[in-house]
């Protein structure tokens, strides 16, 4: 699944270990995430939304039905 989650650490100036600690996971959790190699749990991806204030659909998108 694509994510913003990397521009919108960025934009706050967060390392991935800032995020991992407020989100209760690992640096490499975040990373993994971050690159698409992990899909995060559904509790896990709202945490990360209401973080950012955003709905989990400016975080996340779902991909493409062709």
């Amino acid at each position: 699944m694509d994510n913003h989650l990397k521009a919108l650490r960025a934009e706050r100036g967060w390392s991935q270990q800032h995020l991992a600690e407020r989100l209760d996971v690992s640096r490499q959790s975040v990373n993994a995430i971050e690159t698409g190699r992990y899909d995060p749990s559904l509790p896990l991806a709202f945490r990360i939304a209401e973080l950012f204030g955003l709905p989990i659909e400016a975080v996340f998108v779902s991909p493409s039905r062709d």
